[in-house]
Order: structure tokens, then C-alpha cells, then sequence
């Protein structure tokens, strides 16, 4: 495990390569990728589907091993860190929110709050949980099971557990996928909110141009290659 002298909280791609699939239907899904993300900013990124943006994300996540080139977050070097490490690091320093909740089931959202804090030992797991419902309006959901709750009361619960370990990084997948027009809009009020409260770094990938702007910068991929990197001021909607 390698750190490094640049600051925390930090994603760093250099000359990343990543292909999937096996024989014929091998492709190659990201090309020689160099990507620098600073401390507590905000990055979109968008693209055309297939060009690559999801598997960049899973990448800076820990999430996909690459192939070629180096990946180091928050300082450490993770490309040569076992699964078992890879898991333990993102406990600490990753937060994820998926289009899909991946919420489990028969589990009350307090307790899928719960259960990440509870594999990093924290000892007031429970408590924690109950206010980080709260902070996303679901004080009163608490023992409710996620097939009781609409999908943006899941998505709210999955936003609560990626933010109850405290991660310095968040990363989300098309957050408002799955959502209607304005409940995609609160969650992503909660998530910008979270960010400007905890001076998180925040990653995410979307379709929506209107979401897009809400960043500070913009990430264009194509093809698995990043064809443009500007901030999002600067972009019209052609170009998102």
C-alpha cells in the first residue's frame, strides 16, 4: 500500500486502461485514462451510454481493478491492495450511491444505515443511523423495510448509509435514474447539501444536463476516452 505526498481526499488516475468480457466479446471500456480530482470538489460525468462513464466511476471507487495504468485514492496507491484491503478502504473513505438502492431487504432502513457502520466497529452504530434518517427526513421511516417505502424514501435511505461512515469521497451512478423528475431533484438537494456541509468530494455520473451544471466541472467521455474536462460554467447543453 503506497501513499502518497499529494493531499487527502483526492482521486488520481494515470494512464488507465481497463478492458471487459472475455474473447470475442472483449472490449476495450476505458483507454489510457489520466485524471486528477481534488480535494471537496464537485465532478460530472456524462457521456453517451456505453462511453465509459459508469466503469470510470466503479474504477475510482475501487470497485473495477484496472489493467493497466495506476489509480491512488485518498493518497493510497490501490492497485495492488487485496479485495479483503480494497473493502476495509472503502469502508473508511468511500461512500456509494447506486441508481438501484441496493437497499437489503429484510432489513429496516435503520438497519441498512446500520450495517456499514456496524462492519467498521463503530459501537453507536444505531444511533448514528438514527440521525443520519433524520438528516434526510426519515426520522419517522426508520423501522420500515424498503418494499414500504417509495422509491425515493430508498433512495434517501441509501443516500443516509453512504454518508453514516463519514466518507471523505462519494461517489454516485446515476443517482436519479430511477426517480421521478422532482424526487430526483430533492435527492440530488440532499447529496449537494451533504457535500457543501461535510467538504466531501463528490463523483457522479448522469444523463441529466441540468444535474451536470450543478457541478463544478464536467467530465465528457466517449468511447472510453475522456474527450473533454471543463467546468460546467463553461458547457452548453449540446456538449452535456
Amino acid at each position: 500500500m503506497d501513499d502518497i505526498s499529494s493531499p487527502l481526499r483526492t482521486i488520481e488516475l494515470s494512464h488507465v486502461d481497463l478492458s471487459l468480457g472475455t474473447g470475442a466479446a472483449r472490449v476495450h471500456v476505458l483507454k489510457d485514462i489520466s485524471v486528477e480530482i481534488g480535494a471537496g470538489d464537485t465532478v460530472g460525468l456524462v457521456g453517451p451510454s456505453g462511453s465509459g462513464k459508469s466503469t470510470l466511476l466503479m474504477v475510482m471507487a475501487g470497485l473495477e481493478r484496472v489493467d493497466k495504468g495506476r489509480v491512488v485514492v485518498a493518497g493510497t496507491d490501490l492497485t495492488g491492495i487485496s479485495e479483503d484491503g480494497l473493502s476495509r478502504f472503502r469502508g473508511r473513505h468511500i461512500g456509494i450511491v447506486f441508481q438501484s438502492f441496493h437497499l437489503i431487504p429484510t432489513m429496516t432502513a435503520l438497519e441498512n444505515v446500520a450495517v456499514p457502520l456496524e462492519l467498521a466497529g463503530h459501537p453507536d452504530a444505531f444511533a448514528r443511523a438514527a440521525r443520519e434518517l433524520e438528516a434526510v427526513g426519515l426520522a419517522g421511516r426508520a423501522q420500515h423495510y424498503p418494499a414500504q417505502l417509495s422509491g425515493g424514501e430508498q433512495q434517501r435511505v441509501a443516500v443516509a448509509r453512504a454518508l453514516a461512515p463519514e466518507p471523505p469521497i462519494l461517489v454516485a451512478d446515476e443517482p436519479t435514474g430511477n426517480l421521478d423528475e422532482a424526487t430526483g431533484r430533492q435527492i440530488m438537494d440532499l447529496i449537494f447539501a451533504a457535500h457543501r456541509a461535510r467538504g466531501t468530494t463528490l463523483v457522479l455520473v448522469t444523463h441529466d444536463a441540468t444535474l451536470a451544471r450543478r457541478c463544478r466541472r464536467v467530465l465528457r467521455l466517449r468511447s472510453g476516452v475522456v474527450e473533454a474536462d471543463a467546468a460546467a460554467a463553461t458547457l452548453d447543453a449540446e456538449a452535456l
